[in-house]
């Protein structure tokens, strides 16, 4: 009877694809929009702001990306414990209309050329409501998944969230890359640089009539059956899950540093400081970041088998190890060892978030689950993801060192080491009931 148990508990069925397919979207909305920002952050520093310092126009660029997150923690607390209070699937469709329909309006805004400082002003409008939308994207989509997902199989299924991302990455960049080589650069900085941002709308509306057809979750249906359905899920996540969520603020600091850096950071210093060409760094990001992709579900299934805590502490140790030499091998010139270097990062990364989405979720209450994941990730994110690229480029310029953005990394990373090693509790079903325990994960709140 247990081996039936176990086998049906390994079993991902036809809704779990579905939804795995849906909120897939949203998140390679998100991330298509960070790998095409990021290679085109020249050509929008020509068209939004005037100066005769081409590094300042470029700073301007990244601190515009970073405004875009200063909305991202306001829009986690609405849209996350709104998904607590009318559903995941509900509110993942409101997210995808925002998050695409704000990225199509920064490729269809004016330039500097035509308006003026209205320029800028509108583009960081239409970057903060992405951003506001984008706080919603990853707690709800994550939270769906899981809950549709078997329980022993929840850390490859949630960990495919981040696989996506990769891919939406490699995707906006590749699309970037054969505009500028097809178009050249004086067409793509006239209008060339708007395609990529336009074609978010028929991406959106594919992710809204995938989203439109999904069923919510088995636990939030049979909350909303018992009429358990959180009537305040943001009080009562800060009052019985404070301590979670401050554990959580402390692990997030490597996938904030390490997932930004990698996506958005590492291709512009590669083509910019370290002068790459643009083809060289397209096939370095690349390789690395689709390696990357693929490892992610991988070591998700890892750590539904070895556990949530080993893979975390592995990941954050590898990036307090590794973070010098890999920034040192891409100083010296050489594809192969810049490949090599952004690849060893990139793997440590899919280390860590193979573990993460799961362990996440299994620190919460199904009535909280989506709030009390929203808030500590978007503030995090916003404080240290979104400023990586304007941190990593003002640290190169102010110290002339190459390597100076590896010791921020280096830093962030040891303090989510010592929060994983000091403060997770092992909440992979496998590794617990091996280990003689209960399964841990909360369906109630108590």
């Amino acid at each position: 009877m247990r081996d039936c148990d176990e086998a049906e508990d390994q079993r991902i069925s036809p809704q779990a694809r579905k939804v795995l397919v849906a909120a897939g979207i949203g998140h390679f909305i998100e991330w298509y929009d960070v790998g095409t920002y990021g290679l085109l952050a020249a050509y929008l520093a020509a068209n939004f702001f005037v100066s005769d310092n081409p590094t300042a126009g470029l700073l301007a660029t990244f601190a515009v990306s970073a405004v875009g997150f200063v909305l991202r923690p306001l829009g986690g607390l609405f849209f996350g414990p709104l998904g607590d209070r009318i559903g995941r699937q509900r509110t993942l469709v409101i997210v995808v209309l925002l998050t695409s329909g704000s990225t199509f309006a920064m490729g269809a805004l004016p330039t500097y050329d035509s308006v003026g400082i209205l320029a800028p002003v509108l583009l960081v409008i239409a970057r903060m409501l992405q951003g506001f939308g984008a706080g919603g994207e990853t707690s709800n989509a994550v939270a769906l998944l899981f809950e549709h997902s078997p329980r022993t199989r929840r850390g490859y299924t949630t960990s495919w969230m981040d696989g996506i991302g990769f891919v939406a990455s490699v995707a906006g960049s590749a699309l970037a890359l054969v505009l500028i080589n097809v178009l050249g650069d004086g067409a793509m900085t006239e209008w060339g640089w708007r395609i990529p941002f336009l074609l978010a709308l028929p991406l959106g509306l594919v992710g809204l009539y995938l989203r439109v057809q999904l069923a919510d979750s088995p636990e939030f249906r049979e909350l909303e059956a018992e009429g358990d359905v959180a009537e305040s899920p943001t009080k009562e996540a800060f009052r019985t899950g404070y301590k979670a969520m401050l554990v959580l603020c402390g692990i997030l600091l490597l996938k904030a540093i390490g997932h930004w850096a990698l996506v958005s950071f590492l291709p512009s210093f590669l083509s910019g400081d370290l002068g790459f060409s643009s083809s060289e760094t397209f096939t370095t990001t690349t390789i690395a970041i689709g390696i990357t992709a693929i490892a992610v579900p991988v070591m998700g299934a890892v750590s539904d088998r070895v556990g949530r805590k080993p893979m975390l502490i592995a990941g954050s140790a590898g990036f307090v190890v590794c973070s010098w030499p890999a920034f040192y091998l891409m100083s010296l010139g050489n594809l192969v060892a810049a490949i090599s270097a952004m690849l060893l990062l990139g793997l440590l990364i899919a280390v860590f978030d193979g573990a993460l989405s799961a362990m996440m979720a299994e620190q919460f209450p199904a009535r909280i689950r989506s709030g009390a994941m929203a808030i500590p990730y978007n503030l995090v994110v916003s404080a240290f993801g979104g400023t990586v690229p304007y941190v990593a480029t003002w640290m190169v310029a102010s110290t002339g060192s190459k390597l100076a953005p590896s010791f921020y990394v280096m830093f962030l990373a040891a303090v989510t080491l010592v929060v994983a090693i000091t403060a997770i509790r092992e909440t992979a079903p496998r590794r617990t009931r091996a280990a003689g325990g209960r399964d841990p994960e909360p369906t109630r709140q108590p």
